[in-house]
């Protein structure tokens, strides 16, 4: 399609079906075309036909005229197997900048079977499924998410070829479905002030913490931590990589402040990213300062995930 003609496109489409979380397709909300397949099969038609007439031949008749018939009624029948079927959006679970994100989309039949339906965002492949009568069929439905924020993949294509493949029964429907896109987690060098012995870098993003550091124990090492508390006496033991734990890790506040990173801003975003991931897997309570948002001290599930979608809508206006 043009980039001229696109826009008037849409915005017809957005009015014959407009934006919804359900959709019931009826004539309205419905296209249907002959295939490929179709239109060769439309031209053998018109060939025999030609051919009956030139020769005067009943049966290059009745054949022609029987297979058209088929044509005919296969139109019907195709429309009909995607008309009544009820699209619903049923929601879609937060990613992280690279990853595939999934939308479940429901599929639901008041009446009779719909067999064979396709759906999916070109040019990607279609998904085909049953959905029985009266009953309902789940899909999950992917596309790459390539940068933090909202994803909102537009219109859905939803289509049958059922039941011999010469006729194409389609619409486009959008289910008003959006999903959040994390950044991408990157690790950094992080500077934690206010120890009592010394100032360390744990890779990450910025964070100060203040109260002295009270040696806990030994925790094997995880990607990511400071070389500094490696303890390698337990290491030329054959014990492992463990490193020292203090409490000024795990027991006091901590503040990731944007303002004392470097790097572009998605660079800043990542690095504290990770670090909201590490110190929410520690159970430790810490703030997130953003140029536009506050965050102020806490821990547990639900810190984690407002301190990711501040970070995911950082810049954006809604």
């Amino acid at each position: 399609m043009s980039a001229w003609l696109k826009p008037h496109w849409d915005r017809w489409l957005a009015r014959r079906i407009p934006q919804s979380p359900v959709v019931r397709l009826n004539q309205r909300r419905i296209f249907i075309l002959p295939t490929r397949v179709g239109a060769a099969f439309a031209l053998a038609l018109l060939l025999m036909l030609l051919a009956a007439i030139n020769y005067q031949n009943s049966l290059a008749y009745g054949l022609t005229f029987m297979l058209g018939a088929v044509f005919v009624i296969t139109i019907l029948h195709t429309y009909r197997n995607l008309a009544g079927l009820i699209l619903k959006a049923a929601g879609a679970s937060p990613v992280f900048a690279g990853e595939c994100g999934h939308f479940r989309v429901r599929l639901e039949s008041d009446a009779r079977s719909h067999q064979a339906i396709a759906l999916g965002w070109p040019p990607s492949e279609l998904q085909s499924l049953d959905v029985p009568a009266q009953g309902s069929s789940d899909c999950e439905l992917n596309l790459p998410a390539l940068h933090r924020g909202w994803l909102r993949p537009g219109r859905l294509r939803v289509e049958s070829r059922f039941p011999l493949g010469i006729l194409v029964a389609w619409s486009w429907v959008d289910l008003d479905q959006a999903l959040l896109v994390y950044p991408q987690p990157k690790a950094g060098e992080l500077l934690l002030a206010g120890g009592a012995d010394e100032q360390q870098e744990v890779p990450g993003s910025q964070v100060q913490g203040r109260g002295a550091e009270d040696f806990q124990g030994l925790k094997h090492y995880q990607p990511g931590e400071s070389r500094r508390r490696l303890h390698w006496k337990a290491y030329s033991r054959g014990q492992g990589l463990l490193v020292k734990d203090f409490a000024a890790l795990s027991g006091e506040d901590l503040v990731l402040d944007f303002d004392q990173l470097g790097g572009d801003v998605e660079t800043r975003l990542s690095l504290l990213c990770h670090w909201v991931l590490q110190l929410s897997r520690r159970q430790q309570a810490f703030a997130l300062y953003l140029p536009d948002q506050v965050l102020p001290c806490d821990s547990g599930e639900r810190h984690r995930e407002n301190c990711l979608r501040a970070l995911a809508l950082f810049g954006e206006s809604g």
